[in-house]
């Protein structure tokens, strides 16, 4: 049994495809097939079943690709142990962030993360949290960025900075006059909400007990904040921004926020990893990096109230 043929095997698993894997192997079909053969045998058992398309692992299959993921990452880890031993800060970082941070955090650090650590590549891929939280424990990914508390078995969750909600209002709106949010003010025709699947939504839900967003004859759910804010813009409405969306809006645009009354409700922004994760010097440099581009109040908790999910 080699490493390698164990790679084979994760990537089949991956791909469901013997030829899709070996292409991902950089490898002929045959060369891969013949070395999963060569497993099989020496097991003794059948690891994927061939007649299904795609091709699917037999039960017995499945526990041996978990007990392979785990072999291959400490495998891994003697070079980074290595590397970390030696001072070489370097390898591959991928990264998962959820849509509503990513526009507006990312150029906060990324440019000087890479630029103080040039032997660091970042692979970066904005998707929603059950996404990020599937591939982070399928080994898909390194590292995520996200909205917490999860309390996902195996996860571990390093919180970052905490973001105030804010409410943005359309020009000539009528609580424009107010100073102060209150999320019972507005109706539920009046919010513009993102769809099904992001975590801020939930929060939204979490805070303003609506559930259809925009005019009774019109519904529109958006994947984008920046989508939320050209309704508002363009017509009559409300809806909520984290904190960090607002920096880089016009005057006339900051004009139109109020906070909300009271003490102010916040999200909580993690790095999350799996707990067996080896590259924990990355893992710190990257959070100093992230925690040093936000402004200070942002790292307290003392900011506002956590928003938990519905």
């Amino acid at each position: 049994m080699t490493i390698q043929q164990l790679e084979y095997l994760i990537a089949v698993d991956k791909h469901r495809h013997f030829g899709h894997a070996a292409e991902s192997c950089f490898v002929t079909q045959p060369t891969l097939s013949a070395q999963l053969s060569k497993l099989e045998r020496e097991l003794g058992v059948i690891l994927f079943d061939r007649s299904k398309m795609p091709v699917i692992p037999t039960e017995i299959g499945v526990q041996i690709i978990a007990q392979a993921k785990r072999v291959v990452s400490e495998s891994k880890g003697i070079l980074e142990l290595v590397a970390q031993l030696k001072g070489d800060i370097s390898g591959v970082i991928k990264l998962g962030i959820i849509p509503t941070l990513a526009p507006y955090l990312l150029h906060l650090f990324i440019r000087k993360f890479l630029e103080k650590y040039p032997k660091v590549k970042m692979e970066v891929q904005e998707m929603v949290t059950e996404e990020i939280v599937r591939k982070l424990k399928n080994d898909e990914l390194d590292l995520g960025i996200v909205v917490t508390p999860l309390h996902e078995i195996g996860v571990v969750e390093k919180p970052m900075f905490y973001e105030k909600f804010y409410a943005y209002l359309s020009k000539g709106h009528p609580l424009l006059k107010e100073k102060e949010f209150r999320p019972e003010m507005i109706n539920q025709e009046d919010l513009w909400i993102l769809q099904q699947g992001h975590c801020f939504r939930d929060q939204v839900i979490n805070l303003c007990d609506q559930r259809l967003s925009g005019p009774s004859n019109f519904h529109y759910e958006s994947g984008s904040l920046e989508g939320l804010k050209n309704m508002v813009n363009k017509y009559q409405g409300v809806t909520l921004l984290p904190e960090l969306a607002t920096f880089d809006l016009s005057e006339e645009e900051k004009s139109r926020i109020r906070p909300f009354a009271g003490v102010p409700p916040i999200r909580e922004v993690s790095i999350i990893l799996n707990r067996s994760y080896l590259k924990q010097k990355l893992v710190e440099l990257l959070y100093n990096e992230i925690t040093d581009s936000i402004p200070a109040k942002m790292t307290s908790k003392s900011h506002g109230k956590i928003v938990r999910f519905k």
